[in-house]
């Protein structure tokens, strides 16, 4: 067997040696106060699934902290006029894309024209796009239901992860946008991912493996990209309980019950008390804040 030496690691990459990080590898905002680290005046970021929903809330606490947004959808074509009202509403900048988050060569394709058309620069991604497992008993379901899953759950973060982190590290490189100018108010990417409480534990009375399993994979790839990315992005995850949106539509009354008696403070969450969270990762808010996932369940967990 031929033992091949390991690659000398690019400059981008020369982020530890022998499994120790490097001294000062990043360095903290100079501006302390909380308005300014939580404003996103001037930044460009991106939401996929966010014709509706949670995504769309993120879109809107977005652009109430100043940045200029791109909606990603796939079917929902409401998201074009959603768009325009965000415009008048918040005064930013903010179109809408149809993008099929399952394909990287189209996911790739829209980052890099989302990017050239708003200022040349991307700061915030937030991989949101995701679909519910709907058939029962994994023993039951549909091989072809399972891979539609974690194709959208899992596979489009991958994605989304992929061609944004290409960006960030040329902006890290270089300090410039896609049109040479030097870019301004930036530091780092910063990659959000929405995965689910399901990531952190088996749901009852309604059975979604293939759900939980792409979950709890999100979870876990943001952990790691944060520690590959540490020189130019943060990524972090936040794990949403049971929330009063489309995605849970087809569950029965009586399903969503149990759920209610299962749940601290007795009710579904509304997409609107995801804002705030967010906007914390993806604002120098957090700059010190990677690797992370923020469970926001009403209690769910904790019991």
């Amino acid at each position: 067997m031929v033992v091949r030496p390991m690659s000398k690691p690019s400059p981008e990459d020369a982020s530890m040696k022998d499994g120790i990080f490097q001294e000062n590898n990043t360095v903290a905002p100079t501006d302390e106060s909380v308005l300014s680290l939580f404003s996103l005046k001037g930044k460009t970021a991106i939401v996929s699934g966010s014709g509706a929903g949670i995504g769309y809330a993120v879109v809107q606490a977005f652009a109430e902290a100043g940045a200029n947004v791109a909606i990603w959808y796939h079917g929902n074509k409401e998201a074009i006029k959603k768009a325009k009202a965000i415009e008048e509403t918040y005064g930013v900048k903010c179109r809408a894309y149809q993008t099929d988050v399952t394909d990287f060569e189209d996911t790739k394709r829209v980052i890099n024209h989302i990017t050239e058309e708003f200022n040349g620069r991307l700061d915030i991604f937030v991989a949101n796009a995701g679909i519910p497992w709907t058939q029962g008993r994994m023993i039951d379901g549909q091989l072809d239901h399972y891979h539609k899953v974690v194709s959208t759950d899992l596979d489009s973060v991958f994605y989304c992860a992929k061609a944004a982190g290409e960006i960030w590290r040329r902006q890290h490189l270089t300090g410039l946008t896609t049109q040479g100018s030097q870019l301004e108010n930036y530091r780092y990417g910063s990659f959000v991912a929405t995965a689910s409480m399901s990531g952190h534990i088996a749901n009852i009375p309604q059975l979604q493996s293939a759900y939980n399993a792409a979950k709890a994979g999100v979870i876990h790839l943001c952990k790691s990209l944060s520690v590959e990315w540490v020189r130019f992005a943060r990524a972090n995850s936040i794990s949403p309980g049971y929330m009063a949106t489309e995605i849970s539509d087809f569950i029965p009354p009586e399903t969503k019950r149990i759920w209610h008696g299962k749940i601290p403070m007795g009710r579904e969450g509304e997409a609107h008390e995801l804002k705030g969270a967010y906007l914390y990762l993806a604002s120098d808010a957090s700059s010190y804040t990677t690797g992370a996932d923020i469970v926001v369940d009403g209690g769910y967990c904790a019991v």
